[in-house]
C-alpha cells in the first residue's frame, strides 16, 4: 500500500524476497463461521479502486469522482498504520458515499514474528490467537465509529514475510484465523491484503481453511487491471466476487484537476456498507 508502514523500497525488497499477493472476495466456503448468523445482504463494487496511505479530503474525493475510480481503500486502523488520518471522520465517511464512492476497509494489524524491520505491533507464537481476538474487536470499532454497518467487509493487511519459516507461518495463519472469527462473530466479513508469493500464498494455499477469510485482495504489480488473467491458484478459489488485485504502485495521477499519487486495484469484492 502506498506508504504506509515500510517505504516503498523496502517493500519492493521484502516482495522481490518473499513474494506477495492478496485476493479479495465472498468465499463462503473459508467462511465456516458465518452460517449460524443472519447477514446483511452483502455490498460487492467491480472496478477500478484505489489506495493511498492518508485518505484525502473531501474536496479532492469530489474532483477525482470523474468515473475512472470507483471505489477507495481507507485505513480505518492498527498500531501498524503509517498515517495519520485527519480527513478520515463519520462525517467524511457519509459525504463520500452519497456522491457515490464505495469504500474498502483496511486494518494493519499485528506483523509476523519472522518479518524484518521494527513495527510497533508483531505477534510471537504464544499471542497470535488472543491478539488476532482484541485486533479484530478493536477494527469492527473503528469501523463502525466510522458508519461502517455489520456486514461491511473489513481488510486485514499482512506484509511479507517468509512463509518457509513454519512457526513464523503457523503464527500468522493462527492469528488470522482469530482475527477472522472474531470479526464474523461482530457480523463483519473477513478479508484480507497480502503478496502472491508470501503472505497471500499463506492463505491461498493453506490445507486447513477453517477461519480463513473469504476474500482476498492480491498484490501483484504487473499493471494488470484483472482479478482472473494473472490468478496464482485454481480458478475455483475465491469465486462469486471475492477478489482484488493491486496492479499498480505509485501511480501520479490528476482527475479533475488535482493531483495524487495512489495504488491502483482492480476490484470485484465487498466493501463497505455506509448511509
Amino acid at each position: 500500500m502506498a506508504g504506509h508502514r515500510q517505504s516503498k523500497k523496502r517493500r519492493y525488497i521484502a516482495w522481490s524476497a518473499a513474494g506477495v499477493v492478496v485476493v479479495a472476495g465472498a468465499g463462503l466456503a473459508a467462511q465456516t463461521s458465518m452460517a449460524a448468523t443472519t447477514w446483511p445482504a452483502q455490498k460487492t463494487f467491480t472496478g477500478r479502486a484505489f489506495d493511498t496511505c492518508a485518505a484525502p479530503s473531501l474536496s479532492t474525493m469530489k474532483a477525482w469522482h470523474t468515473g475512472f475510480y470507483g471505489a477507495a481503500a481507507v485505513y480505518v486502523g492498527g498500531k501498524n498504520r503509517g498515517c495519520a488520518q485527519p480527513n478520515l471522520t463519520a462525517s467524511w465517511v457519509k459525504s463520500v458515499s452519497s456522491i457515490g464512492w464505495k469504500l474498502i476497509p483496511l486494518y494493519v494489524g499485528a506483523q509476523p514474528p519472522c518479518q524484518s524491520g521494527a513495527n510497533p505491533e508483531k505477534m510471537t507464537s504464544s499471542n497470535a490467537a488472543t491478539l488476532g481476538t482484541q485486533d479484530a474487536g478493536d477494527a469492527v470499532a473503528k469501523a463502525a465509529a466510522l458508519g461502517m454497518k455489520a456486514g461491511s467487509a473489513i481488510y486485514l493487511d499482512m506484509e511479507a514475510y517468509d512463509v518457509t519459516d513454519k512457526a513464523c507461518n503457523t503464527a500468522v495463519l493462527t492469528y488470522v484465523r482469530a482475527f477472522d472469527k472474531q470479526l464474523r462473530a461482530k457480523t463483519y466479513r473477513a478479508g484480507y491484503y497480502g503478496f502472491t508469493s508470501s503472505s497471500a500464498k499463506a492463505i491461498a494455499t493453506a490445507t486447513d481453511k477453517t477461519d480463513l477469510p473469504g476474500n482476498l485482495w492480491y498484490a501483484l504489480w504487473d499493471k494488470q487491471n484483472t482479478t482472473t488473467a494473472d490468478w496464482p491458484w485454481g480458478a475455483t478459489q475465491f469465486t462469486g466476487h471475492s477478489r482484488a488485485h493491486q496492479y499498480m504502485v505509485n501511480s501520479k495521477e490528476t482527475h479533475g484537476g488535482v493531483t495524487l499519487t495512489v495504488d491502483r486495484d482492480a476490484w470485484d469484492a465487498p466493501v463497505a456498507i455506509t448511509g
